[in-house]
């Protein structure tokens, strides 16, 4: 009896200990900010439909650098690092973009430049 109740427990603790390594939830939190801020940016015209294409893209690969992570059932300290960093990196890169002096205001596809008057 008392092998079967810890049959029993293992049968149910181990799918969970499965998931909980391969969750990633703080980094798919992260995955859905940084695509509110693209389209936040695209919305507002401080990022161009190019400059927009380009941060996609970017947040691809990383869904693609998540997904290879988790294909083999747990997400080592190595490989959260490693898309930590490229979230890192993806971050600075949306700044640097809405940042910048490209905007298309009047969503026309054509870069609108701020002239400044003196």
């Amino acid at each position: 009896m008392k092998n079967m109740r810890t049959a029993i427990a293992l049968s149910l603790a181990l799918p969970a200990l499965a998931l909980a390594q391969t969750a990633t939830p703080h980094i798919d939190q992260r995955e859905a900010n940084q695509q509110a801020r693209i389209q936040q940016g695209v919305g507002s015209g401080s990022l161009t439909q190019r400059e927009a294409g380009r941060l996609e893209r970017d947040q691809m690969h990383i869904a693609n650098m998540e997904n290879r992570a988790r294909a083999d059932g747990v997400v080592t300290r190595q490989e959260r690092a490693r898309l930590h960093h490229a979230q890192d990196v993806e971050s600075r890169r949306i700044f640097a973009e809405k940042h910048d002096r490209q905007h298309d205001y009047n969503h026309n596809g054509i870069v609108d430049h701020r002239r400044y008057h003196r």
